[in-house]
Formats: structure tokens, sequence, C-alpha cells
């Protein structure tokens, strides 16, 4: 209760979580509290703002990280990654999400450079790949992504998933990549709560600060994002867009003409209300910009009980959380 401002109000939601709202500039904003962030054991989630591009959300670890960035999945390395990368930074994002897979890592690393933005104020993300599982295979791995990125760290390293097995070795290089300093955090993509349990029995002492999986109101998740947030791990919602796929569908236009918004604008804004760090992707700077102009309005309760009411289980493309687990 610390924590609540005179111009907050504090009630709880049961038995999932609590909320905080506050009113700006006649905005009103909800911020989702897991029971257990207010304790002595994690602090993710515990109220994060969605105010605009640089709020942050604090880790499990006493890290934080912005609540929204740039993916770059599937982005060329001929050029068309760095510049993604150098027009988002200078429209306000501060949060870059790559991969080993994504064979772009060297682009992201010349565009931070090349923006001229102090490198502590840009949020870099990469991952490490179901073939490179393993304790030596991670630690090279990492070595090599933090070459190509050419920087001294990154701010999160996450398993891409939990396929191929030696997850747990992976998890034990990931975590003395974390003692060294070189990953500031740790945590993974991909995981279902079996997966996470069995981690959990594993490294009781070392919980995943974020879980990256796939999020929209197509693909709601509820039961991974309710452990998640009862653990105090934040969830990171990537293909938030749905990959076009649902973009013109009649009830989120309708939704978003409500708001003067593009129906991509009130997904990502959908992702921001629910709690989840949002990384949606795009190589065009009028796409990266409209991306990022989701900050001057909020969903009313009413449209987010009709978007949370609209799950599917609509995957775009592969769905780790379905393997079993294997170590």
């Amino acid at each position: 209760a610390g924590m609540v401002t005179s111009q907050m109000i504090l009630f709880r939601l049961l038995p999932l979580s609590l909320c905080f709202c506050r009113l700006i500039s006649g905005i009103q904003e909800t911020f989702w509290v897991p029971p257990g962030a207010l304790g002595y054991k994690v602090m993710a989630q515990t109220m994060f703002s969605v105010e605009s591009k640089s709020s942050r959300v604090p880790l499990n670890d006493g890290n934080s990280m912005p609540v929204f960035g740039l993916g770059v999945y599937l982005s060329k390395a001929n050029g068309e990654t760095e510049n993604a990368v150098l027009l988002s930074l200078e429209h306000g994002y501060r949060h870059i999400d790559t991969a080993a897979i994504y064979r772009n890592e060297h682009e992201v690393g010349s565009a931070i450079r090349k923006s001229g933005i102090p490198r502590e104020q840009i949020f870099v993300t990469t991952k490490v790949w179901n073939s490179d599982h393993g304790y030596d295979k991670t630690m090279a791995t990492f070595g090599e992504s933090l070459n190509k990125l050419g920087l001294d760290y990154v701010d999160l390293y996450l398993m891409h998933s939990p396929l191929k097995g030696k997850v747990v070795e992976t998890w034990n290089a990931m975590i003395e990549l974390k003692k060294q300093g070189k990953s500031k955090s740790i945590g993974v993509s991909n995981f279902n709560v079996h997966h996470l349990e069995e981690l959990k029995k594993a490294r009781p002492d070392y919980i995943p600060a974020v879980n990256q999986i796939e999020l929209s109101p197509y693909l709601a998740r509820n039961e991974v994002v309710a452990y998640c947030q009862k653990e105090g791990i934040v969830v990171e919602g990537y293909s938030p867009l749905t990959k076009g796929e649902k973009l013109t569908d009649p009830v989120l236009v309708e939704i978003a003409a409500k708001y003067g918004k593009s129906t991509a604008q009130v997904l990502i804004r959908w992702s921001l209300q629910r709690g989840f760090v949002c990384i949606p992707k795009s190589v065009r700077e009028e796409r990266i910009k409209e991306n990022g102009d989701v900050f001057d309005f909020s969903i009313a309760e009413e449209d987010m009980k009709t978007l949370n009411s609209m799950d599917e289980h609509l995957t775009t493309g592969w769905d780790p959380l379905t393997s079993p687990w294997i170590n």
C-alpha cells in the first residue's frame, strides 16, 4: 500500500491479482499485480504504467525492462534490420528483441552504435536456439551472439524454447552468464506451466525473469499467464498483431473505430493493458511509428471484456508450449 499515491486507487480482484487504477489526463491506466509481487520473494510486475514507450516493468531480479519494443523476427540481414532498428530508435523505442536464429544480430548492434543513443538506454534481448542447448554450447553461442552484436552485455538472454532437451543444463549456463554480468537478466520463451514447474524443481533459486510467448486476444493462454503472474515472471507477448491474420476481424474493426485507431494499435494496446510486455515487428517506418502511437488512449473495460472473450487458440507459427518436458 506504500506504493499508492493520492492519485491511485487500490482494489482487489480475487483470486488472481491486485489492480491499481490511476487517472492521467483523463485516461484510466490499469496495472495488474500478481499476489506474490507484493511480498519479499518476487517483485516482477508489482506495478508498471503504460504511459510511454520508455515505461518499464520491474523484473524479479531487481532489474527492469521497457514495456514496449521492436521485434526483428524475419527482418532481413541486408540492411533491412539495421534500418528498422534505427527508425524505431528515432521514434522513441528503447527495446530491441532479436535471437541467434534470426541471423540479424550484427545489424541490431550496428544500428545501436549508429544511433548515438547511450548503450544503457537501450534494452537488448537475444536468445539461445534449440540446437545449441547444453552448458558448453550455450556458453559458446552466447559469446558468438555478443560478438555479432558488438556489445559488452545483453539486457536479457532467453532460452528460445524447451525443445531439444538439456533445458536445465542450458539454464545453468545462463545463470553463470548472469553471474558474470554478461546478461543482466535471464528468462525463457515458449514455456508452458509444466516446463516452468520442472525448471523450478531443478533450480528453485533462479526463477526466470521473463517468459516470452505468442499472445493476442485470439490466443489468451490464460493458464500459463496466471502461473507466470503468480510466480513473479513477467509475461512478454510476441506476434501481437497475429501476423496480420485478424486485422480485418469485424469485431476488432468496430472497436478500433470507436477510438480512431487502427486494429493493430488496438491489439497492441490490449496487450499492454493486460500487463504484457509487447514487441510488434515491422520494417516500415509508417508501421513502426503507428505501432508506437498507442499511449494516448485507453481501451474501456467493456471493450477489454469483448477482446478477452475472443480467444480461439490461434497460433500463427509454431507452438512449443504443447511439447513434453525433455531434459
